[in-house]
């Protein structure tokens, strides 16, 4: 076998490091010298790199990458190098809450199932990462566990026949697009058990128009304000409108007039969220084109793709607000107008009842008249009004009438049950003059079905006018009651959001119970002074929800008896926080909770430190932070190992710093953290690819590849590290070229 040349060993030095030193030989067999040797021949340090093993080669603790999901299961290159040089994979961020969790708390697995499938072929543990953090949540849904209860106020009845909607259907509704569904479901809507309409726009979904849901039929008045009001909410930030059918009826049927908000911030647009909101707007006479007796509206939901809406059934409302307001009243017939005393009936003591002359009302023509012939006592003579329904247990009622009699006499009335039980009004006296009666009556029990004039103490003859029994309920426009927010309390908020923690863990945990054995359970806790988060803070991103903020400094307490319960006896459990080595104070903090959590009877395994550091990280810290992590007595994991440098072209000197640098924090790692406590090394990220890096360290060119998946000078720090060694000065500097 002869080697004679190494010209392609030079140009990969030259291509890696863009100049080459001019002295090098262009190696050939020198006629004056004899044969080339091998150990004649100069090694360049991109030759060596080159001559590298798979850097797991190196170790025989965990060797692990941070990835991403999506390059390694559609990048063969990419594939390729985790595969071959690492032992366990974590991801960066699709195992996370905010991923995984649906808006109902269901979990997703199939992306994650099939990753899992793909690392199990090439023989790869997967790392869990991460059960409970502040970040990357689905706090949409967290929020909505926990969002104050919203009572609807009422302007007045609603002219919008909502009888469809109520039974399940949609019948007489209609929708020019339907995007991708429109249903009625139970159990969705504003309070416990109550329906709702969900709404869902579709993938493609651009505009207003493309999620339409239209009312039935609104009749008018000509000249009244109608006010249409509805609460809704959805799963993800939305936006919505409200459009007019042209019938026509209004002057502005997809307006641009501005309904929602105030000043500068009016719209023809809201905005929805996972909280309840009601929309509610007035339409004038100028509104309407002159002449109208009716109108639809629609609901414009199309505005955003893949937004599940959700309107509340009950609180769907167009209503009449100059409508005349009246008290709605439970006795039927209580003024007599009609002349007749049905459905009132009457008995005892030869008592007897009839309408009055005409002209002998109150207020109107005719009264009802009672006569009992002698005095007994009140229950020996009774005027009888059986009620549609049973009135409500425990409900004020309120009732009024006029009435006078022949003779001062003595009168009560009651709300009568089952067994002649009753609620009583009371004796009162009854003069000879209209004298208005106002009396209010709590009922006690849930059967009270008949009101009843006890009339039997006095011989008298009473006329009785204008009866009426109401709960305060009104028909008709006006003004009504505002919305009504009942908040949550503190226990019920703990209760709920340890619920979900619960359901998050033990669905997450247990769903790949046989395929992961390491988690980081809970990821950053601690703030830099070395405190606890305690979750207060301001403007919170969209997906921050912080779990300590609602269940105390023992959440990370019921997050690692969770984690153990759902998973395996023999699981490795993790904390993990970032900063330990800038930071010796939050080291310490975080291993003084470590204690806590565990004299609360849960169990650490290990503590992570992440380690995003830069070449000026101190070196000194780095150690001490090692120090102190190896007296834990704990598994110590670098977590998510990375070094950047501040620019996407670095210098050949930064590139050997940056080398030296991966070097030190492993040489450290070997020197400090005793050999039994040595779980691994997780190096964040492969290549400086821009695809790796549109949401981290941008520009920074932190990895150990570069930006075309070749070798840095970073591989050699990386792996003499791991070895213990200079690795390349075992190369004998033999090249074959075939």
């Amino acid at each position: 076998m002869k080697y004679n040349k190494i010209l392609p060993a030079i140009a990969l030095s030259c291509m890696l490091f863009t100049s080459c030193d001019d002295n090098l030989m262009d190696w050939g067999k020198d006629p004056d010298h004899g044969d080339i040797t091998s150990a004649e021949l100069p090694l360049e340090l991109a030759e060596k790199i080159s001559r590298y093993e798979p850097l797991k080669t190196y170790t025989d603790f965990k060797l692990g990458s941070g990835i991403d999901l999506n390059l390694y299961m559609n990048d063969a290159v990419y594939q390729s190098l985790v595969n071959e040089n690492f032992d366990e994979v974590t991801l960066g961020y699709d195992m996370k809450h905010g991923p995984m969790v649906a808006a109902n708390g269901d979990l997703k697995f199939d992306k994650i199932d099939a990753f899992i499938a793909k690392t199990k072929e090439a023989g790869l543990s997967v790392f869990g990462h991460t059960l409970v953090w502040h970040q990357n949540q689905n706090a949409s849904y967290l929020n909505s566990l926990i969002a104050a209860t919203i009572i609807p106020g009422s302007s007045g009845p609603s002219s919008l026949d909502l009888t469809a909607l109520k039974a399940g259907a949609l019948t007489g509704w209609s929708a020019w697009n339907a995007g991708a569904g429109i249903t009625v479901v139970d159990g969705a809507g504003l309070v416990s058990g109550t329906k709702a309409v969900k709404l869902i726009s579709s993938a493609s979904s651009s505009s207003p128009y493309q999620l339409q849901l239209i009312t039935p039929l609104i009749p008018i008045v000509s000249g009244h304000k109608y006010e249409i009001s509805f609460f809704i909410k959805s799963d993800q930030t939305g936006q919505g409108r409200v459009a007019f059918d042209a019938v026509p009826a209004l002057t502005n049927s997809y307006p641009q007039k501005d309904w929602y908000g105030t000043g500068a911030a009016k719209s023809s647009f809201f905005a929805t969220n996972s909280s309840w909101q009601q929309v509610k707007f007035t339409l004038d006479g100028a509104d309407f084109v002159a002449g109208s007796t009716n109108f639809k509206f629609n609901f414009d939901l199309g505005s955003l793709p893949n937004v599940t809406y959700y309107v509340d059934v009950n609180t769907i409302a167009a209503v009449d607000l100059d409508a005349v307001q009246t008290v709605t009243n439970l006795i039927t017939n209580g003024n007599f107008e009609s002349g007749a005393l049905s459905p009132w009936s009457g008995y005892g003591n030869n008592s007897t009842r009839a309408i009055s002359a005409s002209g002998a009302g109150h207020s109107g023509n005719y009264a009802m008249v009672l006569m009992n012939p002698a005095a007994a006592n009140n229950y020996e003579a009774q005027q009888v009004f059986s009620l549609s329904t049973p009135l409500e247990i425990n409900k004020e009622y309120t009732c009024t009438f006029w009435v006078k009699s022949d003779v001062p006499a003595a009168l009560q009335f009651e709300l009568q049950g089952a067994n002649y039980n009753a609620d009583y009004s009371g004796t009162f006296n009854v003069t000879t003059s209209w004298t208005q009666v106002v009396k209010k009556i709590t009922t006690t029990k849930g059967d009270r079905a008949k009101f009843i004039f006890d009339f039997g103490a006095t011989a008298a003859t009473f006329t009785i006018d204008d009866i009426v029994l109401t709960d305060g309920s009104t028909t008709g426009g006006g003004a009504g009651t505002p919305a009504v927010t009942i908040e949550k309390t503190d226990a019920e908020k703990a209760t709920l959001i340890g619920g979900a923690m619960e359901n998050w863990i033990s669905k997450m945990v247990g769903h790949y119970k046989n395929d992961i054995h390491a988690w980081d359970v809970v990821n950053e806790p601690m703030k830099e002074g070395g405190s606890l988060r305690d979750g207060v803070v301001n403007n919170p991103a969209a997906d921050e929800f912080y779990w300590v903020k609602y269940l105390g400094k023992d959440y990370a307490v019921t997050a690692f008896k969770l984690a153990r319960q759902y998973g395996n006896a023999t699981d490795k459990l993790f904390i993990n926080d970032y900063n330990l080595e800038a930071s010796l104070a939050k080291c310490d903090g975080l291993i003084e909770y470590v204690k806590y959590i565990e004299s609360k009877g849960a169990t650490v395994d290990g503590i992570g430190t992440q380690m995003h550091i830069t070449l000026s990280t101190n070196k000194d810290q780095i150690a001490q932070m090692f120090q102190k992590l190896g007296a834990s007595g704990k598994l110590i994991k670098v977590s998510e190992l990375d070094i950047a440098l501040g620019t996407k072209s670095p210098t050949l000197e930064q590139l050997a710093n940056q080398s030296a640098m991966y070097q030190y924090v492993i040489d450290s790692y070997r020197q400090y953290i005793p050999k039994a406590q040595q779980y691994g090394i997780t190096i964040w990220g492969v290549s400086d690819n821009v695809e790796e890096h549109k949401n981290w360290l941008t520009d920074q060119a932190p990895n150990v590849w570069d930006a075309e998946y070749k070798r840095k000078h970073a591989y050699k720090g990386v792996a003499d590290g791991l070895a213990g060694k200079d690795v390349s000065k075992e190369f004998t500097g033999d090249i074959i070229i075939p």
